[in-house]
């Protein structure tokens, strides 16, 4: 089979295209033909070498890619029967080998792909869908609601805007450049700006002055950095800041500016790890939201804007991601 293959930590030029074994299914596991693996941006901190939230580096050489869409083309020994045709998708978990034409996952993490949803599609929500999921629990949109989102174009960020927008609340969104933030307006944002340009912040006081609310009700910042330095201004007292990502550096603030947001009553919520997965619940947890996301997607209420590339160009796809050239979830398609 054709395989995305790093033999040495270092630039996306060390992703290299090559033919390899195709992998056999263990006890308990299954094949999967692959249509669609996601590319995550944990993908790129490994392939420099650098372990991030991950409990240990892979070994070289390795398949990367953590998310899979596809069919089953066979079983290992015990596994049900019942998988052997049919159309699946699963996150892989610590375990590499989604940028291949085949790979091998365990049965009791796989999820049938709703009738009608694309591979491309299964695979943005049960990574990125999950997480958006997740976050979600954190806080209770309604009409009153206010939500302010930068990255609004990316992954997360589309699925928080039209979320938000399903629940009647106003959103406010961000994006890094002026085709992005037509993006996040297509998408169903009242208001989207490109946060490159120095006037964002007076734009969005405009508008916040034609609402009864003297503010955003909730941060979702996946930014950090003064775009997130900023947009803290810019919340209603008792607002909430939700965090879960620094892609534009990490967010300082001193002991003096801590101190006003608690005295306005703004509470910042790291939301990754276990917070999420207690607010999830269930035996499960992760199952649970990834169940819930192939769910909303299924029925409709959220679809994830994804970026596709051929499996060969892997390379491209991390350079775009790294370079924030995307938008949406970036999906290799074999």
């Amino acid at each position: 089979m054709h395989a995305i293959r790093l033999h040495a930590f270092g630039p996306a030029e060390n992703l290299v295209h090559e033919v390899t074994e195709t992998p056999v299914p263990a006890h308990g596991q299954v094949r999967i033909a692959v249509a669609a693996a996601g590319v995550h941006l944990l993908d790129t901190l490994l392939r420099q070498g650098r372990q991030g939230p991950l409990p240990a580096l892979p070994d070289l050489p390795t398949v990367p890619g953590r998310e899979v869409a596809g069919t089953v083309d066979a079983l290992g020994p015990g596994t049900d029967p019942k998988w052997l045709g049919r159309r699946v998708v699963t996150h892989l978990g610590f375990a590499p080998g989604g940028y291949a034409e085949y790979a091998v996952a365990d049965a009791e993490r796989l999820h049938h792909v709703p009738p009608g949803l694309d591979p491309a599609a299964a695979v943005a929500m049960i990574g990125t869908g999950r997480t958006t999921l997740g976050i979600l629990g954190f806080t209770d949109l309604g009409p009153d609601s206010i939500a302010l989102v930068p990255a609004a174009a990316g992954g997360i960020g589309t699925l928080l805007v039209q979320h938000a927008k399903n629940a009647g609340a106003t959103v406010i969104a961000l994006a890094g450049g002026a085709a992005k933030a037509e993006m996040a307006r297509a998408g169903g944002a009242d208001l989207a700006l490109d946060y490159t340009r120095p006037d964002w912040p007076v734009a969005v006081r405009a508008h916040l002055d034609d609402l009864p609310a003297p503010g955003a009700t909730v941060l979702f910042d996946s930014v950090g950095g003064t775009v997130a330095r900023t947009a803290l201004d810019l919340l209603a007292p008792g607002a909430l800041h939700l965090v879960f990502g620094q892609s534009g550096g990490p967010l300082t603030l001193t002991d003096a500016e801590r101190a006003a947001l608690t005295a306005r009553g703004i509470t910042t919520q790291p939301v990754l790890g276990p917070a999420m997965l207690q607010r999830a619940g269930g035996p499960d947890p992760i199952r649970t939201l990834e169940t819930r996301a192939l769910a909303e997607a299924a029925a409709g209420r959220l679809r994830p804007a994804l970026q596709r590339y051929p499996l060969a160009e892997a390379a491209a796809a991390h350079r775009a991601l790294e370079t924030r050239a995307t938008t949406g979830k970036v999906v290799l398609e074999p």
